[in-house]
């Protein structure tokens, strides 16, 4: 992977199938993510999600009950933003895209699992149930050094220099 820039620097906007591919690692080691939509108010609103499928091609999928107010926003108003964390990682990812609602058995059942019977008992099969796709335009992540100790001495070393350059990492935006 190609070095973007450091946290705290100028963002280096990328489009190359290396650091999309690098976008599709970061979203698969972080599976639960925040779903960013806008209420009828013009708030933000950002609840928890589960991805469904680790094979990250563009498209991120999601189910939820159609009565939802997730559902109601994206039937609104599509643009969505979905952010991932992995602290073990020490990565961030923010994927914005547009958002539909899909109705489509087959689908359904190909994306369910077993711990998604908590919130839809009645499996794929359960009143309501509906898919939300999104479809990523661009994501932007910011990678920290995976040792706590190195972030801890890069944070020392901004803090000293008074240049938060200093901090190691790096912070690119890819355009899918």
């Amino acid at each position: 992977m190609d070095k973007s820039s450091q946290i705290g620097a100028e963002i280096t906007v990328a489009s190359n199938d290396q650091n999309s591919q690098h976008v599709v690692d970061l979203v698969k080691d972080a599976r639960i993510c925040m779903l960013t939509t806008c209420d009828a108010d013009g708030a933000l609103v950002s609840r928890p999600m589960g991805l469904q499928e680790t094979e990250f091609d563009g498209d991120l999928w999601f189910f939820t009950d159609d009565a939802s107010h997730k559902a109601t926003e994206i039937g609104a108003n599509p643009a969505v933003n979905v952010s991932f964390a992995d602290s073990k990682g020490s990565s961030w990812t923010s994927i914005s895209g547009s958002a539909q609602i899909v109705r489509d058995r087959q689908k359904t059942a190909d994306l369910w699992s077993a711990p998604l019977k908590a919130w839809f008992p009645d499996g794929p099969d359960t009143p309501g149930l509906i898919l939300i796709k999104v479809h990523a335009d661009s994501a932007e992540y910011w990678e920290g050094p995976g040792s706590k100790v190195v972030q801890l001495l890069g944070m020392a070393r901004a803090a000293v220099s008074k240049d938060p350059d200093q901090f190691p990492g790096d912070n690119a935006t890819v355009n899918l």
